[in-house]
């Protein structure tokens, strides 16, 4: 095996771990647990993992539950702090007080309360293209506005290549990163018309995550009677399942942050729903440069659940 092949692969591994650790958060992730999942012996798994990403594992599995404590606490007020550390793979409330104030320097407790003060000056959930939507913003509050409908989703299996970095080396990235999965899944024989849409995951929330970390999968959808063949960068994921609000949006490339934001910031507040603990993603629709105007038709997903009063 080459030496670009070897690090190819090495870099599929550690994406699978990571893939692990997002659907297993409520478990207690044993180094025998992680290094099986990465195909990696237990004694030399936790020296790689650091070596590819610059950043220990125990530190990796920690922050990631830090962030999503951080979410939790912010949208999630139906939850108390026993229910989130139980989600977060911890075993009781003090426990995860201890480890929240540790990391961030204040309690869950504390950050709840001075987040539910300032909310309505808080964060943009999207920063695409940020300078541009704050100067749209400045005149109008939510300049596109799109249909929202509920759906019910399966279970999908996809075909990714990750990107992981700011959303502006993304989009600098973007065209090879998405022909490069486009050669990859013709060459593995994943192509079946009409059944496989092109999106992308987003991992990460902006408004808790460093930008120089967020993790972005660039995705086909594959029908399940289709094995993927995991080769190199390329790697294979489920889509999670269950209830999204899906946003159907016709816009223009400067527009994606206005299209999250407001999904997130005004059709949320009074839809019933509350955000679920998982990962957003766009669909996307047609191809902008087939049409004069440039018009992106994007479909924006959601993960939600019912408010518990």
């Amino acid at each position: 095996m080459s030496d670009q092949k070897c690090h190819e692969e090495y870099i599929r591994r550690i994406h699978k771990v990571q893939d692990y650790i997002e659907h297993h958060l409520g478990k207690s992730l044993s180094i025998e647990e992680l290094s099986n999942a990465a195909g990696f012996s237990k004694f030399h798994f936790s020296r790689i993992f650091q070596g590819m990403l610059q950043e220990p594992l125990a530190h990796y599995v920690n922050r990631i539950r830090m962030e999503n404590a951080l979410f939790l606490l912010a949208h999630r007020a139906d939850k108390n702090m026993t229910d989130i550390a139980y989600e977060l793979g911890l075993s009781d409330s003090a426990v995860f007080s201890r480890a929240f104030k540790n990391f961030y320097g204040v309690s869950p407790r504390e950050y709840r309360k001075e987040y539910s003060k300032n909310c309505k000056d808080s964060f943009l959930l999207s920063e695409y293209n940020k300078d541009t939507a704050k100067k749209e913003l400045e005149g109008n509050l939510f300049p596109v506005i799109g249909q929202i409908t509920i759906a019910n989703m399966e279970e999908k299996q996809v075909a990714y290549v990750r990107h992981i970095g700011t959303y502006e080396s993304l989009a600098i990235a973007y065209g090879g990163l998405m022909q490069s999965l486009l050669d990859y899944a013709k060459n593995q024989h994943l192509l079946v018309d009409g059944q496989n849409l092109p999106l992308a995951m987003y991992h990460d929330n902006p408004e808790f995550v460093e930008a120089s970390q967020f993790r972005t999968s660039l995705c086909l959808t594959v029908p399940e009677n289709i094995r993927i063949q995991e080769d190199g960068i390329f790697g294979m994921m489920k889509l999670e399942g269950g209830l999204y609000a899906v946003g159907h949006f016709q816009i223009q490339m400067e527009q994606y942050s206005d299209a999250w934001n407001y999904m997130y910031q005004e059709w949320i507040a009074g839809s019933g729903y509350v955000p679920r603990n998982s990962y957003p993603f766009e669909v996307y629709c047609n191809n902008p440069y087939a049409n004069e105007s440039h018009i992106h038709e994007v479909d924006i997903y959601v993960p939600i659940e019912p408010i518990l009063f």
